[in-house]
């Protein structure tokens, strides 16, 4: 790519005009569970895409229907009006940032890169501080809402960064997110605050209600007649009245996202509280519990899978009654 040409690739983001179907360029690096169906979502509302991941047969339905392929990080911000990451871990989101061949090495003056993964302020404040010179926009922007509401472009969106940016951004963020549910939280790193407290509020209520579950059924109680009290009490949450019913109704602990990455989800959340100060005994017993969990049934196994951590130990699935059944018949004939 020449240097005017380069130049011209941020154009958009240096006018400020917003980022609109049909004329914007956006560069994607992270392909996976998430990335998939965030891309489809952004393909189909008309915008031109180039694509990186570490797996290119991944981008194979995307090039099909006329994406770009790059080959290296750099590539992608060259050639893009905004280049977003969605990656598993900090660890990546550095390396691609501003590794070798990473964005800083190919995004223009004036650029700008959405970091969307669930991460930590500091990799974004390092590649904020590295391009500040060159004019460089940067944007923390997690989500909510799983692979489903990625696959359904309905994902709940925690922008940090500045007003103007968000709004430049905001017909991006429309084709991968719920309109009502994109939100500016704050400055640079709010939206990975967020997130973070949004999942580590999540995963507790999953142990909580697993311990409240369980304990009721081994003391007799019918599980659903259980669980229609605690919606009818104060103690009702979104993850009784609904989350949990994945597993209730069907056995499916979500292994779209694998305990391994909430695991590293809850680490980043108990290592921002201490950062801050703030001590979470009850946050830091969840992460533990999580550990063990992800021990005993693999890095693989569903986000959901603490619940097993109860259900071996009162020797039942917790299911509705039509589908409840002792835990060690099925671990028997899954043998």
């Amino acid at each position: 790519m020449t240097a005017t040409t380069h130049a011209a690739a941020a154009v958009t983001g240096k006018t400020g005009r917003p980022l609109t179907p049909g004329t914007a360029r956006v560069g994607f690096i992270g392909l996976g569970n998430m990335g998939s169906g965030m891309t489809r979502n952004l393909q189909a509302a008309g915008f031109q895409l180039v694509v990186n991941d570490v797996r290119k047969e991944s981008a194979a339905e995307l090039i099909a229907n006329g994406a770009e392929w790059a080959d290296s990080a750099a590539a992608v911000a060259a050639g893009s009006d905004v280049v977003i990451t969605m990656l598993p871990t900090p660890k990546h989101v550095e390396a691609v940032a501003s590794g070798p061949g990473g964005i800083l090495d190919g995004i223009a003056d004036g650029g700008t890169w959405v970091d969307m993964s669930t991460s930590v302020p500091e990799v974004a404040n390092r590649v904020r501080e590295a391009g500040a010179a060159r004019g460089i926009h940067v944007l923390d922007a997690p989500v909510s809402g799983m692979s489903v509401g990625a696959a359904k472009g309905m994902l709940q969106i925690f922008i940090g960064g500045d007003a103007a940016d968000v709004e430049r951004l905001r017909p991006v963020f429309e084709a991968m997110g719920d309109p009502e549910r994109i939100q500016h939280v704050g400055g640079h790193g709010a939206g990975y605050a967020v997130k973070l407290m949004i999942n580590q509020l999540w995963f507790s209520h999953l142990v909580a209600t697993a311990e409240v579950l369980s304990t009721g059924v081994k003391a007799g109680v019918d599980l659903e007649v259980l669980r229609q009290a605690l919606i009818a009490s104060p103690a009702n949450s979104n993850f009784v009245q609904n989350d949990v019913l994945s597993i209730l109704n069907h056995g499916d602990y979500d292994e779209g996202f694998a305990i391994a990455l909430a695991c590293k989800d809850l680490g980043l959340s108990v290592d921002l509280a201490r950062s801050v100060g703030v001590p979470v005994e009850l946050s830091s017993l969840v992460e533990q519990l999580y550990r063990r969990a992800k021990a005993l049934y693999g890095d693989e196994a569903g986000e959901m899978t603490p619940v097993k951590l109860y259900e071996d130990a009162i020797g039942v699935q917790l299911r509705t009654a039509a589908s409840a059944v002792p835990a060690t018949a099925t671990a028997a004939e899954g043998a």
